[in-house]
């Protein structure tokens, strides 16, 4: 008997309180076929990605499990002004398409900016939208969330959120460097990257630096950049 990679999870608003059903992928289902070099997985059969999202059906908020069960003074009101009060409830539980996948990142990214959320978890968000506008093969929809994904990654390097998950600062580097890349700004991804290549002696995270030199490389057409 074949296994459905798809499963049921009860899940309890952090806003309204109440209980709604969410789908979910088994890990064991997973297969992952290639890895581009922003951190997208391209996977055989379901993408989990389309789930990671948790969309209440009764007051609308959408987020993720890296989310805060905590509200500042004023950010419930706006919330029941820009989103609940337009809600029509409905599910976003069972297999989602990819254009259902997209709305429920949006509408996390909106609720994400109210709620105050770090700039890792915003950015995060935007990333993995940009990914999917790139799955649709709208190009110029994933460009402007690369964009938004920069400008939180960048804030969050600045402010140093990112401490506080599982995040590193190689990695936010990276992806400054890289969504910079992608984004045909060289000046800003050669900043970036350069600041990996100066901690090359010191950091543990070779996979990140050796990528860095590889595309370092590529930028600069130079031969080799020893790994000391």
């Amino acid at each position: 008997m074949e296994i459905t990679p798809y499963y049921n999870k009860q899940i309890t608003c952090i806003h309204c309180g109440k209980n709604f059903t969410t789908t979910k992928i088994r890990k064991s289902t997973i297969k992952v076929l290639e890895t581009e070099s922003d951190f997208h997985q391209i996977y055989q059969g379901v993408n989990p990605l389309y789930y990671n999202v948790f969309v209440c059906e009764h007051c609308g908020l959408a987020f993720t499990s890296e989310f805060s069960t905590y509200f500042a003074p004023g950010t419930k009101e706006i919330l029941v002004n820009r989103i609940c009060s337009n809600w029509k409830p409905h599910s976003f539980n069972g297999e989602r398409t990819l254009e259902q996948a997209i709305q429920s990142y949006q509408l996390a990214i909106i609720c994400g900016e109210i709620k105050k959320e770090s700039h890792v978890l915003l950015a995060g968000l935007a990333l993995r939208t940009a990914w999917l506008y790139r799955e649709l093969g709208k190009l110029d929809w994933e460009s402007r969330f690369l964009e938004s994904a920069r400008a939180e990654y960048i804030d969050s390097y600045l402010h140093g959120d990112y401490q506080r998950t599982a995040m590193t600062e190689m990695k936010v580097l990276f992806l400054i460097g890289e969504l910079s890349r992608r984004l045909n700004d060289s000046e800003t991804a050669t900043k970036y990257f350069s600041k990996i290549i100066e901690q090359q002696r010191s950091s543990t995270e070779i996979a990140i630096i050796k990528k860095t030199i590889e595309i370092w490389q590529e930028m600069r057409g130079e031969k080799t950049i020893e790994i000391n």
